[in-house]
């Protein structure tokens, strides 16, 4: 197979609610939070692994796609969401490569104000409970760490394309696995509403995407 470009998608993934993407705690001190989210291990600023990213849009254009026989997890190998995404003992290499997303710029120094101000070390804290459905009381109070709504984080996506792939095709199903995503969520506890982002200011090679201007433009908050 004769590699013959990449296909840069980039943009920004905005918080709509509080995203939640667990990490370890390397030390764990009296009183502290247990339920950390992941921080790039020198920074410790807070980023989104590409695979948290690309596994979630996979899975959801499997279930979107799962009256033509795709599995979730899928691994036939021959459907188009193997062949772009990879699969096990796949005879091709895999199309869509999702990097890690970084803080943006504007963010760094929103939580970065944050952090002198008032403590809150580029994330929150969310106090839960489990409610007894029969009593209404409340126990095991938690708390999680996530990051606060409003946060943004730069985004990249490239896709290889060899020769005789379907270009637009390639290119359409990863928007169509973006917007699934922005209606689902990303990370954790997205049935208690942490999770929902949007992306925002997409580009392919540069270019603005017209589609996720139309879904985005104008709401910033």
């Amino acid at each position: 197979m004769r590699l013959e470009k990449h296909i840069i998608i980039r943009g920004v993934i905005h918080c709509l609610s509080g995203l939640r993407i667990g990490g370890a705690k390397e030390q764990l001190e009296i009183g502290g939070v247990e339920n950390n989210i992941i921080r790039h291990p020198l920074t410790k600023q807070p980023y989104i692994p590409g695979s948290s990213i690309r596994g979630k849009m996979r899975t959801l254009l499997e279930y979107k796609h799962s009256d033509k026989n795709y599995k979730v997890p899928c691994k036939c190998n021959t459907c188009k969401v193997c062949k772009y995404f990879g699969a096990l003992n796949a005879q091709t290499p895999t199309r869509v490569l999702v990097r890690d997303a970084a803080l943006t710029e504007k963010s760094q120094k929103l939580l970065q104000a944050a952090l002198f101000e008032s403590g809150i070390h580029f994330a929150e804290i969310k106090m839960e409970n489990v409610i007894e459905r029969n009593t209404g009381k409340a126990n095991s109070p938690r708390a999680m760490e996530r990051v606060p709504a409003g946060t943004e984080f730069d985004f990249e996506i490239s896709i290889r394309k060899f020769k005789f792939d379907n270009e637009e095709d390639i290119v359409n199903t990863v928007f169509e696995g973006m917007k699934l995503l922005q209606q689902d969520y990303l990370g954790s506890s997205g049935g208690r509403g942490y999770g929902q982002i949007e992306f925002r200011n997409v580009t392919v090679d540069g270019k603005l995407e017209d589609s996720f201007r139309h879904d985005t433009g104008g709401n910033d908050k």
